[in-house]
């Protein structure tokens, strides 16, 4: 028998002559087109299940509404831009979407790459397993995908550990598009009617992510965005993605704070501690001078660009 390298203990989707050379049926149904679901993902207003494609044989990954969001109309606006900016948006560190669609019921779904693999978080869960260059490649990544969408004139507005997907075969890839801001071609911001969402300044950061009417993750947020600003551009996702390398230098955010009210006050106002102070690992001085550059309270004084940004994570340090 030939031999071959033993695939990933996760990878179900093995590629067999059975399922190459199976006959489409006479006629296609789209109705019956997914099978096998199976949960992997809950979020506040949508559900991401695993499925099979069997017209094509694969596994995929199909995301739709919870039932109570079937039917708002702003649910349904934000949902189908995040298919749709994820399509557009066609970069290697980006999840490839495949089938933007209603089902039988008329609720709407889109099936993308089923992609198998860690979040950042899970890997910053286990920290002392890995290497700062594997961390910082991961960081490199993010940019790239982020440089991409920038010159696409689309901003993520949700960098955050948990939207950072690490594969087995090195595969970084930049998640959920939700949130992404776009503007229309005579320039002005696309805004939906609920996006200026409001802080309840009485609620944990322990739960804040619970909250139903915040849009992103506060620990990530930066000071623009907190105060809701309307001309927020790039250098917002330069600032979160700061953030995310700031956690992986010095071993949690930039800031720490119980209550929301005190968390919005320390990252409007306050200049976080340099990542040094904070672990006994040396850190590079160059890394830590980038972070601390994306993290400045002034957007015209953060890097340039994320291609600057990955400019000077490629240098020698």
């Amino acid at each position: 028998m030939t031999s071959f390298p033993e695939p990933p203990k996760d990878d179900y989707a093995m590629v067999y002559l059975e399922s190459t050379d199976a006959p489409l049926p006479e006629k296609i149904n789209p109705a019956t087109r997914y099978a096998y679901f199976k949960t992997i993902a809950k979020g506040s207003k949508a559900i991401v299940y695993s499925c099979k494609d069997l017209h094509l044989s694969r596994l995929v990954c199909y995301k739709t509404l919870k039932p109570e969001f079937i039917n708002d109309a702003v649910e349904q606006k934000r949902f189908i831009r995040e298919a749709r900016v994820g399509a557009m948006l066609q970069h290697p560190n980006t999840v490839p979407m495949y089938e933007l669609g209603k089902d039988s019921k008329g609720n709407v779904y889109f099936t993308m790459k089923l992609v198998h693999g860690y979040t950042l978080r899970e890997i910053l869960d286990y920290r002392e397993r890995y290497d700062l260059r594997q961390l910082v490649n991961v960081v490199i990544q993010v940019a790239h995908a982020l440089d991409y969408a920038h010159s696409h004139r689309v901003i993520h507005r949700d960098i955050k550990p948990e939207n950072i997907l690490v594969g087995p075969f090195g595969e970084v890839v930049l998640m959920d598009w939700g949130l992404a801001k776009v503007w229309t071609e005579d320039g002005s911001a696309f805004v939906l009617s609920d996006e200026q969402f409001e802080f309840n300044s009485n609620a944990k950061v322990a739960s804040i992510t619970d909250m139903e009417n915040l849009q992103g993750t506060i620990l990530y947020m930066s000071p623009e965005q907190t105060l809701k600003d309307p001309d927020i551009d790039y250098r917002s996702d330069i600032y979160s993605l700061g953030a995310v390398m700031y956690e992986i230098l010095a071993g949690e955010p930039p800031f720490d704070a119980e209550y929301v009210d005190e968390m919005l006050t320390k990252i409007r106002e306050e200049i976080p501690p340099k990542p040094s102070t904070l672990t006994k690992e040396r850190i590079p001085s160059l890394l830590e001078y980038v972070v601390m550059k994306c993290l400045t309270k002034e957007p015209n004084k953060r890097m340039g660009s994320c291609a600057e940004l990955v400019r000077m994570l490629e240098e020698d340090w």
